[in-house]
């Protein structure tokens, strides 16, 4: 079997859809519970705090994880069975509709799941038989889940994305002169593209407080653009920087334009980092080639 995913790139990257439907589903998962889990975590630690001071006693809150409690629906609380949480297949089933109170499920969860899939897949196509592709899968997965979390609650938990960078500093002693595509990035690159990414948007972020009084972004901004430039070294940074900026200004006005949206009202700015970045990995070395190609014509 080993031998047929090395020698069929079809079968490698068909198999990893249809197991990254599954990592897809938990994803939503994710998404849900762990912001929740922050805020009673903030909670906790802020009656802990009241109790020392004597102005706060209560029960301790029930248990609530990845794991416990059991997912059910969010109307009538009636558990999802193991068949009614199929990857797709159970939304479509149920035509996205609860099998106990038909009330209706939101289609952010099949389209978590298939966005997983792809872009899973295409890693896969890309990278091919070799363990960079379990690293790229494990950073596609987290962007994922960090793009989702950041638009709905606008954080990008510590809990993802401080793995992220120790992970890509710790795989940069796995490079060495052959590899090919260039993640994770070597040692000396990687230690320098985390300093400046943290640095880059740090500056930014107090230069646009000086200047307005407001702030412009949030410190979880820092510590995604220092993972990425972790995993594929300060070279990339430029790329992800620019790439996410032009892509965050032109939905802006999209937004604006054709939907009304407050010029004033904050927009993540995470979801554009994360993709500029899995852009990076896939085809950062291409695209910076292309456009030194052209600048020099």
């Amino acid at each position: 079997m080993i031998d047929a995913f090395a020698t069929s790139p079809a079968l490698l990257t068909a198999t990893v859809f249809v197991l990254s439907l599954m990592i897809g589903s938990f994803l939503n998962v994710v998404i849900h519970r762990l912001p929740i889990m922050l805020d009673r975590e903030w909670r906790a630690q802020s009656r802990e705090m009241l109790e020392i001071s004597g102005e706060f006693s209560g029960p301790p809150a029930p248990a609530y994880d990845l794991v416990v409690p059991r997912s059910a629906c969010p109307q009538c609380r009636a558990p999802i069975r193991v068949h009614q949480n199929i990857p797709l297949l159970s939304y479509l089933w149920l035509g996205g509709r609860c099998a106990n109170c038909r009330a209706p499920i939101s289609a952010r969860y099949p389209l978590v799941e298939l966005a997983t899939g792809l872009l899973s897949a295409a890693v896969a196509w890309h990278y091919g038989w070799h363990w960079q592709t379990v690293a790229a899968l494990a950073l596609t997965w987290a962007l994922i889940a960090l793009t989702v979390i950041d638009y709905d609650h606008q954080i990008l938990p510590d809990s993802i994305t401080l793995p992220l960078l120790w992970l890509g500093l710790l795989l940069s002693i796995a490079w060495h002169p052959g590899l090919r595509p260039a993640i994770p990035a070597d040692p000396v690159s990687a230690i320098i593209g985390a300093a400046a990414g943290y640095l880059l948007l740090w500056l930014v972020y107090w230069g646009y407080k000086l200047i307005t009084g407001k702030e412009g972004m949030g410190y979880g901004d820092f510590k995604l653009l220092a993972a990425l430039g972790a995993w594929m070294g300060w070279q990339m940074l430029p790329l992800i920087i620019l790439v996410s900026a032009l892509t965050g200004a032109v939905i802006g006005v999209a937004l604006i334009v054709l939907r009304g949206r407050e010029r004033g009202r904050p927009m993540p700015f995470g979801p554009f980092l994360a993709m500029a970045g899995w852009i990076a990995m896939m085809w950062g070395p291409e695209i910076v080639r292309g456009y030194l190609r052209l600048t020099d014509g």
